[in-house]
């Protein structure tokens, strides 16, 4: 008598004789209806990046269902179900795509920002370009309108084509203060009026609520403690987690200390000291982002920047932009800051205190603050990666953090990783990152829930 196949434990690995149980039939009935759909790829013999920061494995092979991972293992013991596609990827390199912690959708045109931009079309126009260069997940930090909501959760209803959508809604600003965008962020201006400010963003189910603490350089008034920490303790009973945009050392061992989940950012005025190491360490917050290319970028543009003729940039950026970004007018404003020269040593600290945290032991993840003018999502990505290992991380180090942690932090439990049952969100490179990390920029292929990203 004939056998049919089913999913083992550890994949398409066993044959199932028809006497078996009613269960093990239908799982082979599903396995026959989605060969009939094209549903089963195989990927075969590359080297697999897995995201969890173990040494690559050549030769490597998978199988995916449905847009998920059920088998991945040495290609040598890949048992390809019949009628399924088959992709050779002979000399390429598969890892994790990239979750990008901090990103803002929407909201900037060419190089100009402003609530009204903000569409269905910006919004998906923006997950597309993420899509592209192999950012299959980000957080959106703040700045969204309710549309967000209604996007997000049609893509987690069913199995997304574009980058997934994580959001903080509207962030808390200070009222008058820093931080937010002029129309979407109303801000509080007392502890008495965060309680009915938070259950609002709670019945939006945010994935993570956001506070901004910052004076710009002394322009703005800063959030009060007692206002971040009502925001804190009223976002946790609601089993809401916090993160904060912070700037100072002294703001960030504070909010640290009132039990804030993650900083949005590094450091910047100083380097740390043992005793943010040690509150961060004591209450579990993150480095959930280091944003380094976010502070490159307030420095860069004084002269014409090295990557403006390169073509994996300018694919992702407007020719509007780019012409912008070359008029000698928007360099003179660059450099014509009242902090202009400070700003390259605030990225050298930001750069310093990541690696300290790190080697410290502080959890620490990926993100960039891309979305704003002159901060380019998709491309941006590669050069925080680039920035992190100047830095003094590894490529193995940066990957993982990018991938495995940031879906950690998001709690993301189907994401970040090569294994089974994940959702299979991949990026197939030409070349090995682990050599430079500038390889994830030599894009072959990228997937989102198993489909590759036209």
């Amino acid at each position: 008598m004939n056998k049919m196949p089913y999913i083992a434990a550890n994949g398409f690995s066993k044959m199932l004789a028809p006497k078996r149980s009613k269960a093990a039939c239908l799982m082979a009935l599903l396995l026959g209806a989605s060969l009939l759909r094209g549903e089963i790829k195989v990927l075969r013999n590359f080297t697999l990046i897995d995201g969890n920061g173990r040494p690559p494995l050549t030769g490597a092979a998978m199988i995916l269902d449905s847009g998920r991972i059920v088998w991945v293992g040495p290609v040598t013991q890949l048992q390809a179900p019949a009628g399924a596609q088959t992709v050779d990827l002979t000399g390429k390199f598969v890892m994790p795509g990239i979750i990008n912690l901090h990103g803002h959708l929407g909201n900037t045109v060419d190089l100009t920002q402003d609530a009204k931009f903000f569409t269905r079309e910006s919004v998906e126009n923006n997950l597309k370009t993420y899509a592209s260069y192999g950012v299959t997940a980000m957080l959106s930090m703040g700045t969204d309108q309710d549309l967000i909501f209604q996007i997000r959760d049609r893509q987690r209803a069913g199995r997304p084509s574009m980058t997934r959508v994580f959001t903080a809604g509207q962030g808390f600003i200070f009222r008058g203060g820093y931080g937010g965008i002029a129309g979407v962020n109303q801000g509080v201006s007392s502890a008495g009026e965060v309680e009915a400010a938070v259950a609002v963003q709670a019945r939006n189910k945010v994935d993570i609520v956001k506070l901004w603490m910052d004076d710009d350089l002394g322009r703005f008034p800063k959030m009060p403690y007692p206002v971040a920490k009502a925001i804190i303790d009223n976002a946790h009973r609601r089993h809401l987690r916090v993160t904060a945009h912070i700037f100072y050392l002294q703001d960030a061992k504070q909010l640290t200390d009132f039990g804030v989940d993650g900083l949005a950012h590094s450091v910047r005025d100083k380097p740390g000291d043992q005793a943010l190491v040690e509150s961060m360490k004591t209450h579990g917050t993150w480095q959930m982002a280091a944003t380094l290319s976010r502070e490159a970028s307030m420095f860069i543009y004084a002269s014409t920047p090295q990557f403006i003729d390169d073509p994996f940039f300018t694919r992702g950026v407007s020719p509007a932009a780019i012409t912008t970004l070359r008029s000698p007018a928007y360099r003179k404003t660059i450099s014509s800051g009242p902090h202009f020269k400070e700003y390259p040593d605030f990225w050298e600290t930001a750069k310093k205190n990541l690696k300290t945290l790190a080697d410290a032991g502080v959890k620490y993840g990926f993100g960039t603050d891309t979305g704003p003018p002159g901060r380019f999502p998709g491309y941006f990505e590669h050069w925080e990666m680039e920035f992190m290992v100047e830095a003094g991380l590894t490529p193995m180090q940066v990957i993982t953090a990018a991938t495995r942690n940031a879906a950690e932090f998001l709690g993301a439990k189907d994401l970040g990783t090569v294994e089974r049952s994940k959702w299979a969100d991949l990026i197939v490179l030409d070349r090995n990152p682990l050599d430079d990390i500038r390889n994830t920029r030599t894009i072959n292929a990228v997937y989102i829930a198993g489909n590759r990203v036209q």
